[in-house]
């Protein structure tokens, strides 16, 4: 049975089904992106997983710098790269 918002894919050589380009672009899959795959009573749920890296992670001072830094950016406290390159170079 097919509703409106299903399509029939079918699975390739190695157990691959393709998501139709339309519907990738609506949930915003792009190649490359982890997917969670679950078996439900009726079939198969396919959902977006994002991996975080232990170097992902911010620490808590990492996270207050960067608050800082967007706080600053908002009220225009900003300078340019080559200000700045040339204070460190000095």
């Amino acid at each position: 049975m097919s509703s409106k918002n299903s399509t029939i894919s079918k699975a390739g050589h190695r157990r691959q089904v393709v998501i139709p380009k339309q519907l990738c672009e609506d949930l915003g899959f792009r190649e490359g992106d982890f997917v969670e795959v679950t078996r439900t009573k009726g079939g198969v749920l396919i959902r977006p997983k994002k991996r975080i890296e232990g170097d992902d992670v911010l620490t808590l001072e990492d996270a207050k710098s960067l608050r800082r830094g967007l706080r600053q950016m908002k009220e225009g406290q900003t300078r340019a790269w080559k200000t700045i390159k040339d204070e460190l170079d000095r």
